[in-house]
């Protein structure tokens, strides 16, 4: 049965992946064709073609390397302009691999395309154009978070206890029963029940966990502790007593360790090593209950999300020398390291084995998802060429360009012409197809395990 939820959970979490292409890719060819530019293919992913159709004067097909997706429009770079060459001299390399790429965007070009190719459009559409496939990740993973924060809720701590720890024993010795010589905990000596809501801690109302919580780490001693039990509101006085446990900002959550390079710090296990602080213990554990989260706090949560994920973009190149220890070293895969589809889609074989209630698994699965397609918005918009962001940037300097150009009455300067950059676009494309094929090997020697 677990092999059988593992197989499910890669297949499930891999075609949501390969929907995430093809819906970013759906942004582009919809756009498009509102604006009449001709486009001939529309392809998920690269390489051999597995599968296609025609439907007018677009092919559809799904192709063998699902690293990504494609629309190819007429016309993305202007034709050359008439030079002349006086000594005879053959072309640089340099501008051979320029004009190799204005013959490969200008190849499809046919009587009746002279309004309809890529660069002749003006550039607030060229830019709509571009920004519509990042902008559909961005839309799905809105839908995601709504749907799994707004509508299934997340388990979130209440001011009610959920269970009581007996006696006070080490980390090392938690969860072996209570040594005979171990003395009881705060809670357990004053009286504390599982089910009990803690409403008001040293004569402070506590309305939530996050407030419950920080009191009880904020006093030690004898500490009047009021509960409400079976409709009953009563009196404790637990002495509370120190106890180094993980820190705790503001908002309740851990603060964990991070190196001289501000990155997160690790344990031999794959865990995230907390920072740890002296504060009152009393020795429970809230209960917890699935909540959601108002239109507002997803709002918040996506962009917090958003961030986190452009600094993960900006930190791939420092994690390059930890991903090939990881391939091709034997060194312990970090749990932050980058992964690709396969280590993606494996994950999602992971979680659906797990021995958790089914919504939980669910809620796993549409917010590693949401997560992927908020990477795909950031990285898609950067300002690089061959990626969206590349030909963004080049409308945007066109636009600037002209409108300059027409505030000191000189010349139009013409558009934009992209395949100047295409030598830096190969580049750029290489490092993306090494990167790619360093993680795939990483995912399948070395995989990053989610839970363990």
């Amino acid at each position: 049965m677990v092999a059988l939820l593992t197989t499910l959970g890669v297949i499930l979490l891999f075609l949501g992946l390969l929907f995430s292409i093809a819906w970013h890719e759906l942004g582009h060819l919809a756009t498009a064709k509102m604006f009449r530019i001709r486009c001939t293919q529309y392809m998920v992913g690269f390489g051999k073609t597995l599968w296609s159709t025609r439907r007018g004067e677009t092919e559809y097909g799904l192709k063998l390397i699902p690293l990504g997706g494609y629309v190819r429009m007429v016309g993305m770079a202007p034709p050359a302009k008439r030079q002349q060459d006086a000594s005879g001299r053959p072309m640089s390399r340099w501008r051979a691999m320029i004009e190799d790429a204005r013959e490969a965007f200008n190849s499809e070009v046919q009587d009746g395309d002279e309004d309809r190719q890529f660069y002749q459009q003006a550039p607030w559409k060229r830019i709509i154009v571009m920004v519509a496939g990042p902008a559909m990740n961005l839309i799905l993973a809105l839908l995601l978070f709504s749907a799994v924060l707004m509508g299934i809720g997340v388990q979130q701590e209440t001011n009610e206890v959920g269970a009581v720890s007996e006696c006070m024993v080490s980390v090392e010795e938690a969860g072996a029963g209570c040594p005979e010589d171990a003395d009881p905990t705060p809670a357990a000596e004053a009286g504390v029940q599982p089910g009990d809501r803690i409403i008001a801690v040293a004569g402070t109302s506590t309305p939530d966990w996050q407030t419950a919580n920080q009191q009880i780490r904020t006093h030690m001693g004898p500490t009047e502790l009021e509960v409400e039990r079976d409709g009953d509101v009563i009196t404790l006085e637990p002495v509370l007593v120190e106890n180094e446990l993980p820190a705790r900002d503001e908002d309740g959550e851990i603060v964990y360790q991070t190196d001289e390079r501000g990155r997160e710090v690790f344990d031999d296990q794959g865990r995230l090593v907390p920072e740890t602080e002296t504060v009152g213990f009393l020795g429970i554990a809230f209960a917890q209950e699935r909540q959601t989260m108002s239109a507002g706090e997803t709002a918040v949560y996506m962009g917090d999300t958003l961030v986190r994920v452009g600094e993960a973009i900006i930190a791939l190149p420092s994690k390059m020398p930890d991903l090939f220890g990881a391939a091709f070293l034997g060194e312990q895969r970090q749990p932050d390291s980058p992964m690709g589809v396969v280590g993606v889609s494996r994950i999602g074989g992971e979680v659906l084995s797990q021995p958790l209630p089914v919504v939980d698994r669910a809620v796993i699965m549409l917010t590693l998802l949401a997560s992927v397609n908020l990477f795909l918005f950031a990285f898609n918009m950067l300002p690089l060429l061959p990626l969206d962001g590349g030909h963004i940037f080049g409308a945007l300097w066109e636009s600037l360009r002209r409108n300059l150009a027409r505030l000191f009455r000189r010349p139009d300067p013409g558009p934009f012409d992209v395949a100047k950059l295409m030598p830096m676009a190969y580049v750029v494309f290489l490092a993306f197809i090494m990167f790619s094929l360093l993680v795939l090997v990483a995912d399948i020697v070395n995989p990053v395990r989610l839970l363990g």
